[in-house]
C-alpha cells in the first residue's frame, strides 16, 4: 500500500474503502479522508478523484485512523454515507 493510505479494504460487493492522508508530509495537524473507489478491481480503479465520504484533522496518523476506522469497517455506515452524498 502507498504510504499515504492508512487503511484499505474491499467490500463484499466490490468497492474499495480507504482512509488516505491528504496533508503534506510533516504537516501538522494531519488531514485524512475516508473515500470509496467504486471501480476497484477494474482497469479504471483509482482513476480520477475518489468521492470523499468523511474527513478529519488529527495530531498524528494514528489518531486520524482511530477517528475514521470505525466508519470504514462498517458496510452499513459506508452505504449510508454514500447515500447522503448522492453516490448511491
Amino acid at each position: 500500500m502507498p504510504s499515504d493510505i492508512l487503511y484499505q479494504r474491499v467490500m463484499g460487493h466490490g468497492p474499495s474503502v480507504q482512509i488516505r492522508v491528504t496533508s503534506a508530509s510533516g504537516e501538522s495537524p494531519i488531514t485524512a479522508i475516508l473515500e470509496v473507489d467504486r471501480r476497484a478491481g477494474t482497469p479504471r480503479a483509482g482513476v480520477g478523484t475518489l468521492p470523499g465520504l468523511a474527513h478529519c484533522e488529527a495530531p498524528n496518523e494514528a489518531d486520524a485512523l482511530a477517528a475514521l476506522e470505525a466508519q470504514a469497517r462498517d458496510d452499513r455506515t459506508i452505504a449510508m454515507l454514500m447515500r447522503e452524498k448522492g453516490l448511491r
